[in-house]
This record gives C-alpha cells, sequence and structure tokens, in this order.
C-alpha cells in the first residue's frame, strides 16, 4: 500500500483532533464543569495547574485551555484548508512548521513553567505537549520531503 504525498500532514491533522478534544476537557476543567481525574496534592495535581483557581491557568480573562483549542484549530483548518486554497496548498510545509512550531515553544514555556514554578504537572497537559512536539516533528519531516522534492525538479 502507498501512503500518500502529503501523508504527515493528515497524521498532524489527525493528532489535532484529539488535541482539541483534550483542549475542550482542559477548558470544561478550568470553567469548573468537571472533576479532574488526578490525585490532589501529588506530583500530578491537575488542580494547581490548570484547574479554575489555578493561578497560570489563565492570562488575563483567557484560559490557557482556550488558547490551546484554538491553536489545535487552526492547525486542523490548515490541514483541511490545503485541499480548498491553492495558497495554502503552496505553503503548507511553511505553514505546518509556523503553527506546529508556534505550539511546540507554548507548550515548552507552559511545561517549564509547571516544573519550575508551579511544582506539579497536569498529566493531560503532559499529553498535550506530546502531541504538538510529535506534530512539529511530522511538520520537519514534511517540510524536509517538500524541499528534497523542489529541488529533483
Amino acid at each position: 500500500m502507498q501512503l500518500p504525498e502529503n501523508w504527515q500532514v493528515r497524521l498532524i491533522q489527525l493528532l489535532a483532533v484529539g488535541g482539541m478534544m483534550l483542549a475542550f476537557f482542559l477548558l470544561l476543567f478550568h470553567e469548573g464543569k468537571l472533576i479532574s481525574v488526578c490525585s490532589t496534592g501529588g506530583w500530578d495535581d491537575c488542580g494547581q495547574v490548570s484547574g479554575p483557581t489555578a493561578r497560570y491557568a489563565s492570562i488575563g480573562p483567557i484560559p490557557v485551555a482556550l488558547m490551546g483549542l484554538i491553536g489545535y484549530i487552526a492547525i486542523f483548518m490548515a490541514a483541511w484548508l490545503e485541499d480548498w486554497i491553492e495558497f495554502v496548498e503552496i505553503y503548507m510545509a511553511e505553514i505546518m512548521i509556523s503553527l506546529t512550531g508556534m505550539a511546540f515553544l507554548v507548550s515548552l514555556g507552559l511545561t517549564l513553567l509547571e516544573i519550575f514554578v508551579i511544582h506539579h504537572i497536569c498529566r493531560y497537559c503532559v499529553i498535550s505537549a506530546v502531541i504538538v512536539t510529535t506534530q512539529l516533528i511530522l511538520a520537519i519531516i514534511y517540510l524536509r520531503a517538500v524541499s528534497k522534492a523542489n529541488n529533483k525538479e
């Protein structure tokens, strides 16, 4: 079976669906609509990291989980628009590197904040960081494949 030419983008898009569900879960948890399945008081206390009363769970009035949800939606939509808008198709590698790179930097910053400032880890935030890191690696692989194909022409 032959993989599609842009299999990396499709996998990034699929990972974005999982990321959207995870970010929505964290948003509901932040808003106090869900209880956490993390234990309290341990190193993996989600309430200390992303709960309704968590100090660093919002930037101003905007929850960090909402920013994550918007980021995952942007990645998903960019991959979807590739089939509909020629400009997006032409620059898909650069768009994916930009979006996943920004998401990775934000995720890295938040993870460092969890470790060194909050001193607690949210397991769902770690899963999101793994998703974003995987998306960035796939975007780099895709950029290299596109560059290699362009050099052959």
